[in-house]
């Protein structure tokens, strides 16, 4: 009990009335699992809130989501859009309304997910023929989150991710490091990394958040090299091209989808960084100064339409809070 009141006294508001109070039901739930210490029941009565059913209804056959519109046809297949939007709707279903492969639905996308893993082990398709570690990564996340950590599956992924670091120990889009654009992903070789660039801050962050996932792979010297390596780009500029102004750590959102500052420390303080590396102390005091009067933070909103974003983000960083205080 000292614990929680530790952290939330740290911040300017205590932001646990707010969230209690705010009638979505799933974030309730998660306040007093996660952070209040609360008696929950157990996470399968999310399963039935409407915006679970809205989604699930919309899950084709074959386990995917379509894409909606037509997307740019000469970057990917409609095949390919459908894996993007698989991966953002499986992100809403696992990230929100808790759901695991103890749901049909849940198995149905992750063997179509699965489907797109190559013999490498990366997941291919998002950038045509080429290699993602970020969005590899990004669905490897949420398969673990669902339950999939121990499946061999995932140990080929994470086996890919670590033969393809840049030798700094960060990683980066392969095709970037050689100056290649975007058009190039529908090229039918796929291109190889120049592995002596330095890593991008953007692609690191997303992969750490399959290893902050992962108990085992959390653990890894491998993820602490990373964490570091994230940790001294706080709020600095990418060294590629892509979301490259610092402006870019706050603008956030939820499920993460891009590396901002709530995921960058969702995920290190997961790995079991401490709240007190300058680093991480700095952002944290970043945040403590946004905090509203309500106990919201006032940060740049991305991707979505959900009016609950705030409390969601929110949720996220009282989390990162709540360990970083342990």
């Amino acid at each position: 009990m000292n614990q929680m009141k530790n952290w939330r006294k740290e911040l300017r508001v205590d932001p646990i009335p707010c969230l209690l109070s705010s009638g979505n039901k799933a974030i309730e739930y998660f306040v007093k699992r996660d952070l209040s210490g609360g008696r929950v029941e157990p996470v399968e009565i999310l399963w039935k809130l409407p915006e679970a059913e809205r989604l699930l209804r919309r899950q084709q056959e074959d386990g995917s989501w379509k894409y909606p519109g037509g997307g740019k046809e000469h970057l990917r297949s409609q095949e390919d859009y459908n894996q993007i939007e698989t991966y953002r709707i499986l992100g809403e279903l696992v990230e929100k309304c808790g759901l695991n492969k103890q749901h049909r639905a849940i198995r149905k996308a992750a063997e179509f997910l699965f489907s797109k893993q190559t013999e490498e082990g990366d997941f291919r398709g998002i950038y045509g023929n080429q290699y993602s570690p970020n969005y590899s990564a990004g669905i490897m996340e949420l398969l673990i989150k669902a339950g999939y950590d121990g499946d061999p599956r995932i140990k080929k992924g994470f086996n890919w991710l670590l033969s393809i670091r840049q030798n700094d120990g960060g990683w980066a889009i392969p095709l970037r490091t050689i100056g290649a654009k975007y058009a190039d992903i529908v090229k039918a070789i796929t291109i190889e990394p120049n592995l002596s660039k330095p890593f991008s801050y953007l692609v690191t962050g997303v992969v750490l958040r399959a290893f902050a996932a992962s108990p085992k792979y959390s653990k890894s010297p491998e993820a602490v090299t990373a964490g570091k390596l994230l940790a001294s780009r706080f709020f600095k500029r990418d060294v590629y091209p892509d979301r490259n102004t610092p402006e870019y750590w706050g603008k956030v959102s939820f499920p993460f989808w891009f590396t901002d500052i709530v995921s960058a420390l969702d995920s290190l303080s997961l790995l079991g960084f401490s709240g007190d590396e300058p680093d991480i102390d700095d952002a944290l005091r970043w945040l403590k100064n946004r905090q509203n009067d309500d106990g919201l933070f006032e940060l740049k909103l991305m991707k979505g339409k959900d009016k609950d974003l705030k409390l969601w983000i929110c949720l996220a960083i009282c989390r990162a809070f709540k360990r970083f205080s342990a």
